[in-house]
Formats: structure tokens, sequence, C-alpha cells
């Protein structure tokens, strides 16, 4: 439906922020080649790794060095034009930030956010409550609280809350 606003995947929110234009296969012609490809390959796949008896991922690994070679010779297109269509990445923008997966979280009380079945404590004043947490490519982890990269730490438990004390005024 034209028009109509649907919630970004993480791959099309960084697409999004590169300035490319993403192309869904809507027709069965595009979608079924895709689909070829990938039940050859589950279908072919399987029963080569069977005949030479392989029964672990690094056999399998060493296996794929030497099918997909011979396997894309045999079934790859030239594409129609050899222009290389790439684009140097626009000032400004820290890949790291773009090709990253990216979620909201609320801060509680006690200055804790849950993320991944893990607690995290961040170490500073903030008055958002809600971050962003950007899981990278290189493994780290980035909370970020109203556009600033928040210092934090795990924990395993919340913090306990001090209670302030009322009393009457003598």
């Amino acid at each position: 439906m034209a028009g109509v606003e649907h919630p970004l995947s993480q791959f099309e929110r960084a697409l999004k922020e590169l300035g490319v234009e993403v192309i869904h296969a809507h027709s069965p012609q595009a979608k079924g080649r895709i689909e070829r490809l990938f039940g050859t390959l589950q279908d072919r796949l399987v029963k080569e790794m069977r005949l030479r008896s392989i029964r672990s991922i690094e056999e399998a690994n060493k296996f794929l060095q030497e099918y997909l070679p011979v396997y894309n010779r045999k079934f790859t297109v030239q594409a129609v034009s050899k222009e290389d269509l790439h684009r140097p990445v626009p000032q400004g923008i820290d890949l790291n930030k773009v090709l990253c997966i990216r979620t909201n979280r609320t801060v509680r009380n006690d200055h804790t956010i849950a993320h991944n079945k893990k607690l995290y404590q961040i170490e500073e004043r903030t008055m958002s409550k809600k971050v962003l947490v950007e899981e990278r490519i290189d493994g780290t982890m980035v909370i970020v609280g109203q556009g600033k990269a928040l210092r934090y730490r795990q924990i395993t438990e919340r913090p306990e809350i001090k209670k302030k004390l009322t009393g009457r005024k003598r």
C-alpha cells in the first residue's frame, strides 16, 4: 500500500542512513531465483557433504572453499554493465554508528537497563529516561543517552535502593 509506513528492519534503517534505496523483490520471478538457489544449496550441498563423510563444521568450511568456486564458475551470470557503482562513504558518516544493531531501552530509577538478558549500571548522570543501545560489528556495545555515549558496567543484580528517612521535625 502506498503511503503506509512500516517499521524498518535494522538493515533497512542502515541503508536509509547511508542514502541507499531498498528495492524489495515483489515478483514471483525475483523471489523464485533466490529460493531456487537456497533449495539447490540445501539439497545438493547436504548430499555432497554426506558423500564425502563430512561430520564437523571445520570439515564443512574446508569443503565450501573448494565447492563454492566451482559452483560459482558454473552458474554465474555476467552483469549487463561492468560499471562500478560503489560510492564513497558520505562525509560525516560514522559506519560504526550506522552498521550496528540499535535497541531502545528504558532507564530504571536505579540507573540500570536490561539488555539481552544482562543488567547494566549507567555510571554517569543522565536526564534520559530512554537510551539507545548500539551493538557494534566489532562486538563492543555503546549506550547512548541524549546523543552522548554513556559510561556503564555490567552488573549481576540490581542495586539496593536507599530509602529516605521520613520523620517529624521537632
